[in-house]
């Protein structure tokens, strides 16, 4: 009746069956990579390593794709609304290991989705190894819970001396994460990839006579794909063919063959 009820705190600390059989594939499903990093989470790696001057990356996405791109530190990444790639127990803190959780869920949790015929035919409950409990879980916030501490740390040192911040793929309508949007100082550049104009309530200009604001509309992959190339990355965009989904490898693989026949 209400679907926001399976993220819900007070029905999980309950009830911990419906959140983990809707997130059954997701949770298995990330262990096992069936979802690639974008190009979009490349160019942060890359801006990282090529440049050493990425100072954060806060994402709003729980898919834990970050973590993928293997040169970027896992300090430099604030999942806001946490991830589900990490483990821990809702109810005492304790932290999990996540291929030891991703084994009890294909074990223990039933697969609503009639997607896996190895799946147990009712769900049994998965307890936390410290407190005894059935409230371990992915560690991302549910409703009624608390935002990651680092977001509100991180943010508070790192806005004020931002010389650029990149607002990539968003609505910026959920608080407090679009609060960044704002809280630069500003001189800030913002540099808005989206397909359409967001944030205007929160005082971004899309006007002709905008000296801060800078609207590359599109969609992630290809402004991202057009700025590795104008940043002169094509040989680290060679190397990422493998490890990027499919339609942006073909992307990739059409734009270096295009610069080539320029060359």
């Amino acid at each position: 009746r209400d679907p926001i009820a399976v993220v819900e705190r007070t029905m999980f600390l309950q009830n911990q069956f419906p959140y983990l059989e809707v997130r059954r594939p997701f949770i298995i499903g990330t262990r096992d990579h069936a979802w690639k990093a974008t190009l979009a989470h490349h160019f942060a790696s890359l801006l990282h390593t090529k440049t050493g001057k990425l100072t954060r990356v806060y994402t709003q996405n729980i898919d834990g794709l970050y973590l993928q791109c293997m040169t970027l530190p896992e300090d430099k990444i604030i999942p806001v609304h946490g991830t589900i790639s990490k483990i821990t127990c809702e109810n005492c803190g304790e932290d999990g290991d996540f291929d030891e959780f991703c084994d009890e869920v294909k074990l223990s949790i039933k697969d609503i989705y009639g997607i896996d015929e190895t799946a147990p035919r009712q769900s049994t409950h998965i307890l936390c190894k410290a407190c005894g409990l059935s409230t371990v879980k992915p560690a991302t916030v549910m409703f009624g819970g608390s935002l990651p501490s680092e977001f509100f740390h991180c943010a508070e040192n790192d806005l004020p001396s931002l010389d650029l911040l990149i607002i990539a793929g968003t609505s910026l309508v959920v608080s407090p994460a679009n609060s960044l949007a704002y809280s630069v100082p500003p001189t800030t550049i913002r540099l808005i990839v989206n397909n359409e104009p967001v944030g205007e309530a929160l005082g971004i200009d899309y006007s002709k006579g905008a000296t801060r604001d800078i609207f590359a509309q599109g969609d992630c992959e290809h402004v991202f794909l057009d700025l590795m190339c104008l940043l002169g990355w094509e040989s680290e965009l060679a190397s990422l063919c493998d490890r990027i989904p499919d339609t942006s490898s073909l992307l990739v693989q059409k734009r270096l063959k295009e610069l080539s026949q320029r060359n």
